[in-house]
């Protein structure tokens, strides 16, 4: 009789502990219980501690509260140029109505994973390729408005909508590289012309600075070298007059300069006739005559050195005046043979012996 009313008081223990803990309800932060009495919704418990009627009250589901985020697998869409690509979106959402998401449709999730698809489907399928790849943000306006407002009846607010990956075929993706790759070369191609242009303007300025300066300076050195031939000949001009050379000191500076006078590029052999003679003659006579009249002795108070370069000077012009000279023989000479004249002999024309008519200097 005593074992039966210990099992008894035990059973009547374990039912009232049970009762006990069926009628408390703690429930955590962000999170609500949508609970139902008799299969009818009746009440939703806000986070803390709750009160139940046991065997009568039940918690149908417990709703998180907070945003969640849920990535959709990669979903295959035909854009307006017939191009298959592949993507990937992630959806942010949250909870804003327990009762509304849990009797107003089954599975919310799976619910707007479907929506999402169909919704993106529409979107790209009206975009071709390109615009699809740099229209991201305007797609995913378009998807988080048309999502918020369907799924605001379920007690769902789609806070986001965002776009992970396009991907288009290989094919396509090999085009795009090489366009992408050609553009890349075309503007390498652009810039190292452009570079090439400033470095051949760039080497013609300095190439026309460089000519203006170098002739700038030819310039100015002819200038100078004009003027110092200028004083040059001024000074000899003014020695020779103040040293007032003689007869004897001109016919020397000649007879030294014959030899640089038949030393010419262009001369073979070189005649000196008679008339030449008679013309030297003449000029010494006219150079004693001068000499005479001014006085055949060197001024006093002249060095030697200054002699010499006005006895150079006197030289230099006689022997331009035995080149005129020469040059009116030969003149005279080719008038001569054209005239028929009889021919020289051989060993006249070449200053023999037996010519007695002039003198040579043979030049080999």
């Amino acid at each position: 009789m005593e074992a039966i009313i210990l099992v008894l008081v035990i059973v009547i223990a374990v039912f009232a502990v049970t009762t006990l803990v069926k009628s408390v309800r703690i429930v955590p932060q962000q999170r609500m219980d949508v609970v139902e009495r008799l299969g009818k919704y009746k009440r939703t418990l806000s986070p803390g501690l709750n009160l139940l009627v046991p065997f009568v009250d039940a918690v149908r589901t417990k709703v998180d509260m907070r945003e969640q985020v849920v990535s959709f697998p990669p979903q295959p869409v035909i854009t307006s140029d017939n191009l298959v690509v592949s993507i990937d979106t992630v959806l942010y959402f949250k909870v804003v109505d327990p009762v509304r998401a849990t009797y107003e449709i089954s599975h919310f999730l799976q619910a707007i994973e479907q929506l999402t698809v169909t919704t993106l489907r529409n979107v790209i399928g009206s975009l071709d390729l390109e615009r699809a790849l740099t229209s991201r943000e305007e797609i995913n306006k378009h998807l988080s408005g048309v999502l918020d407002e369907t799924t605001g009846r379920w007690g769902i607010k789609v806070t986001r909508v965002e776009i992970k990956a396009i991907e288009p075929p290989p094919s396509i993706r090999d085009s795009m590289e090489k366009q992408m790759r050609a553009e890349r070369d075309r503007r390498a191609a652009i810039l190292n012309a452009e570079g090439h242009k400033a470095a051949q303007i760039l080497t013609a300025e300095g190439e026309k600075q460089a000519a203006v300066l170098r002739a700038d300076g030819d310039r100015q050195a002819r200038i100078l070298q004009a003027e110092g031939q200028a004083k040059a000949i001024r000074t000899v001009f003014d020695a020779i007059h103040q040293a007032n050379p003689s007869q004897k000191v001109l016919a020397y500076q000649y007879l030294q300069s014959l030899p640089q006078i038949a030393n010419g590029s262009a001369n073979k052999v070189w005649i000196v006739p008679t008339e030449l003679t008679k013309a030297l003659e003449g000029l010494g006579g006219a150079l004693g005559g001068l000499a005479n009249m001014a006085g055949d002795v060197p001024a006093a108070g002249v060095d030697s050195a200054a002699v010499e370069r006005e006895a150079a000077a006197a030289a230099e012009a006689a022997e331009a005046e035995a080149r005129r000279l020469n040059a009116e023989v030969r003149a005279a000479e080719a008038e001569t043979s054209s005239s028929a004249l009889p021919q020289v002999p051989p060993t006249a024309a070449l200053g023999g012996a037996d010519y007695a008519g002039g003198n040579q200097v043979d030049k080999a």
